[in-house]
């Protein structure tokens, strides 16, 4: 079997009705896991687990809102259920609030800590009590180029993933030598809804592209291929890594 293969795996991803976490959700699926669908809504993730089961995998939706303390705990109860057990855990599902740092509310703020961060480090210590227990498991987080620069009118979301960074690396050190390897994948600028406003405004959309070595703004599939790799055993010996996905932008 390709050390690619997540044949028998089972996969949870949050945030996975659209833009990256769809894109990595099916490329789970592409890769031969079943995946577990969280999604806020009931009824969001559908065309998501429509593509899925096109491909042949098996898919089930689970829904909560992550900025509810008690939705990380029951969703990854009911994603271990879903299938029997649960072997990856994609940390996706985010938000973003944008105004200049002197005008940024407190409701903004902590809004986007408590989905960005604090549901992260939820997950993931709810799926880790799992994956120890079974000795193995794949956590990959979704971070940000944020998690290595300031951003502009971003204060919460550019803390949040810088957070997300540091949180990758403590859990990988604790767990590695358990079996479970925590890394994080940090995308570049993808066209997805949390960039529309940046794409919608000529000058900044401009300023990014000359930036960006590959010349175009990122699709939510080019994130898919590092997370299949992150989840698979190829990448056995990667603990605390944050792979940046960027078309370039980090290297210019």
């Amino acid at each position: 079997m390709s050390p690619f293969s997540l044949e028998g795996k089972v996969a949870l991803v949050t945030g996975s009705a659209k833009g990256i976490g769809r894109a990595i959700a099916v490329g789970m699926a592409a890769a031969g896991a079943d995946v577990v669908c969280h999604c806020r809504k009931a009824g969001d993730a559908a065309e998501t687990i429509a593509e899925i089961e096109a491909i042949g995998r098996r898919a089930v939706e689970v829904t909560g809102d992550m900025s509810n303390a008690e939705t990380p705990a029951a969703v990854v109860a009911d994603a271990a259920a879903a299938f029997g057990k649960l072997d990856i855990l994609i940390n996706n599902a985010g938000t973003i609030r944008r105004a200049p740092a002197a005008e940024f509310s407190a409701q903004d703020w902590q809004d986007v800590i408590d989905i960005n961060l604090t549901s992260v480090f939820r997950l993931a210590q709810e799926a880790g009590k799992l994956m120890l227990a079974q000795g193995s498991g794949k956590i990959v987080n979704i971070a940000s180029l944020l998690s290595f620069q300031g951003g502009i009118t971003v204060p919460a979301y550019t803390a949040a993933k810088s957070a997300v960074a540091g949180l990758t690396k403590a859990l990988a050190n604790e767990w590695a030598s358990k079996g479970v390897n925590v890394n994080a994948i940090a995308p570049g600028y993808i066209a997805t809804d949390n960039t529309t406003a940046l794409r919608a405004d000529e000058t900044r959309n401009r300023q990014i592209l000359e930036r960006i070595p590959a010349g175009r703004w990122g699709e939510a599939s080019d994130i898919a291929g590092a997370a299949v790799f992150l989840s698979s055993d190829a990448s056995n010996y990667i603990h605390g890594h944050i792979m940046v996905v960027d078309g370039g932008w980090m290297g210019r």
